[in-house]
Formats: structure tokens, sequence, C-alpha cells
């Protein structure tokens, strides 16, 4: 999936490509629904669930 960058908001990643909900729920990412989530961004959101934003963000290159 490309396009998405660790400073972009959850809000803005499920809007603009709804594939990349499996990825974030696969990796712990389970609120993606709450309120707070749609304003932190992905670097964010990945230090407060405790993952690495590096994995991550190989995880959804390579979804």
């Amino acid at each position: 999936m490309t396009g998405i960058t660790k400073d972009m908001t959850i809000g803005d990643i499920v809007a603009a490509n709804p594939d990349v909900v499996p990825v974030l729920l696969q990796a712990g990412m389970h609120c993606l629904g709450c309120p707070a989530s749609q304003a932190e961004t992905l670097e964010e959101a990945a230090m407060v669930h405790g993952i690495n934003i590096d994995t991550l963000m190989d995880m959804i290159g390579e979804a």
C-alpha cells in the first residue's frame, strides 16, 4: 500500500485506503473507530500500542 506515511492520521488512512484496516487490526490496533484514533497519527498510535513504527510501516508496505 503506497501513499501511507507515519504522520498521517488513522482517520485519513482508513478513509483513503480501507484495505489497510486488516493490517492495523493484525498489529493490535483494535480501536480504529475510536474518536481519539481518528485524530492521532499512525506513529502516535503505534507508540501508544507499543508497536515499532518501522515494523508497522513494513507490514503496510507488504500488504
